[in-house]
């Protein structure tokens, strides 16, 4: 492999300013600027970054837009107004850095892209190589960079049905894009090489190659020798730890979660975390630990763990029977309360009578190394520990500061009404759908699928047509997203989401719905209602 990184000239500004045509609300506390030109997304992210506004969270660059996420809905009315007010330098195209990598040009996709193009696969080659490449964006996975070239000779569709599975360090194309895949994963761009040049790196300062702005040359090569690799995941150290819970049997999505990593999405890492926090800062007030420590995240039950030292534990959200095996008879625990776990004790949980998730806390938290400041598991992009597995020893940090362990707490109700109805609030794309399809979307019923995930909830029913044709250029996502794909089956983004879509976002679950989706069972009836965004204030 070889990785070089050059100094880029300066280049000669244009000295046009930038504008925003128009911001669109994306739920509660995020905004979609659109420019007026797609040249322009990276000369407002780099402004907003570099001047950020008050209230201002992150920016998330994508295909012809630029999202921006603040702190609260009041902050989001200001920032809609300084957005729309707002002028903007051209980017500044100062001492940057040039990104060589190699690649060996022989993907399954080569020649039928040739083909496409009308060009050989030799030509094809060169006019991938002979280019510069700037990343516009990035998403979908950490690391993977949306690059746009200086021409549009390799414009090519995406494959008509998706790889289940792309390999690592596939060089591809997609559109009028390039990008390499970063890790292992299903995709629909056609793929004309591989690198060994790892894009995703957490042993790097900053584990992205490639993040917005970056310009990329790549190399032919004919092969890579045989002592060149990636550089495998370091395996995390020994730890001396025996105080903690050894696991019995646990199913396969029991994680470990906290408050999750806010602050990357825009190197595609999205914030992931416990679901249903409300009851993760339950279970850890309970047992007197931080509002965010590390805790498990039970899906439908089936949990064992003993203890090989003596805890103290608390079990919120989804409620089930809590049976606790002891050398001194049996006895069981409550819900929403504190109870100790003793040495070689054994507690088991049973399927919820209703909900879909539950929370463990033990007192001082799980100890597990921190991914970009979390212990989160994200799903999507394989951050975080592995799932729980039995005969894992799950080590309980000591007890820091001196919180008491807390009072037992109220266990809500879980059961509800038959269906689970959802407030939502329209945009930033319900223009994309006909009247019907809105009047739809707030009357109709959807069926949770199996196909329910912490990536989002597939719901099965009525479809929700787009009344426009053609392909919606990729924007920045959040939790509660409601993405529309061509079938017309509404999917809702969910923790561990990716950071941009391509589909129309019809509406985003209110904030406070969350953790209500959290606990949502396939087969589960899902209603929508709709509630307006909150009046906008006329000042900046």
């Amino acid at each position: 492999m070889k990785l070089t990184c050059d100094p880029i000239p300066a280049a000669t500004e244009t000295g046009r300013a930038g504008r925003i045509r128009g911001v669109r609300h994306v739920g509660q506390r995020a905004l979609l600027a659109e420019v007026e030109h797609p040249e322009d997304v990276l000369a407002l992210q780099e402004h907003l970054t570099a001047n950020p506004l008050i209230g201002q969270l992150e920016v998330i660059s994508a295909a012809e837009t630029v999202m921006v996420t603040c702190t609260t809905e009041e902050s989001a009315r200001r920032i809609r107004q300084a957005l729309l007010n707002m002028t903007f330098p051209p980017r500044q195209h100062g001492v940057s850095a040039l990104v060589r990598i190699d690649v060996v040009y022989d993907g399954e996709d080569l020649r039928d892209i040739a083909a496409h193009c009308g060009l050989s696969p030799e030509a094809v080659i060169n006019v991938h190589s002979a280019q510069t490449w700037t990343a516009a964006f990035t998403g979908f996975s950490p690391g993977l960079a949306y690059l746009v070239g200086e021409n549009n000779v390799l414009n090519v569709p995406r494959r008509p049905s998706p790889r289940t599975s792309v390999p690592t360090g596939s060089v591809a194309l997609a559109g009028k894009y390039s990008s390499v895949y970063p890790r292992q994963s299903p995709g629909g761009w056609q793929i004309i090489g591989h690198t060994r040049t790892a894009m995703w790196d957490l042993a790097r300062e900053s584990p992205a190659l490639v993040t917005a702005g970056t310009e990329v040359i790549f190399q032919p090569v004919r092969a890579f020798s045989a002592t060149s690799s990636h550089t495998a995941e370091r395996p995390s150290p020994a730890r001396e730890a025996e105080a903690g819970l050894r696991v019995l049997q646990a199913l396969p999505l029991t994680l470990i979660q906290d408050l999750g990593r806010a602050g990357h999405a825009a190197i595609g890492v999205s914030a992931s975390g416990a679901m249903d926090r409300p009851s993760l800062k339950r279970a850890n007030r309970i047992v007197g630990n931080a509002p965010g420590a590390a805790a498990l995240e039970i899906v439908d039950g089936g949990l064992g763990v003993e203890a090989t030292a003596d805890q103290v534990l608390a079990l919120t959200g989804a409620p089930v029977e809590l049976h606790i095996a002891s050398p001194h008879g049996a006895r069981t625990a409550e819900m929403a309360q504190p109870f100790a776990l003793l040495t070689g004790e054994i507690l088991t949980l049973g399927k919820p009578t209703s909900g879909f998730r539950s929370y463990l806390a033990a007192r001082g938290g799980f100890d597990t190394p921190e991914v970009l400041g979390s212990q989160s598991t994200d799903t999507m992009s394989g951050l975080g520990p592995a799932p729980i597995t039995p005969g894992q020893l799950l080590t309980v940090a000591p007890v820091k500061g001196i919180n008491p362990v807390g009072w037992p707490e109220v266990q809500p109700d879980l059961s509800g009404p038959v269906a689970a109805v959802l407030d939502i609030t329209l945009g930033p794309r319900d223009d994309w759908f006909s009247d019907e399809a809105l009047s739809l979307l707030g009357s109709a019923s959807w069926t949770a699928s199996n196909e329910l995930n912490r990536v989002g909830m597939r719901l099965e029913g009525p479809k929700l047509q787009w009344s426009r044709t053609g392909e919606l250029p990729s924007e920045g996502t959040i939790s509660g997203c409601i993405q529309v794909p061509p079938s017309g089956q509404p999917v809702v983004f969910l923790s561990d989401h990716p950071t941009t879509g391509g589909y129309p976002v019809i509406a985003v679950l209110a904030e406070t719905q969350l953790a209500k989706a959290a606990q949502i069972r396939p087969g589960t009836t899902v209603r929508f209602r709709i509630v307006p965004h909150q009046k906008e204030t006329t000042d900046a």
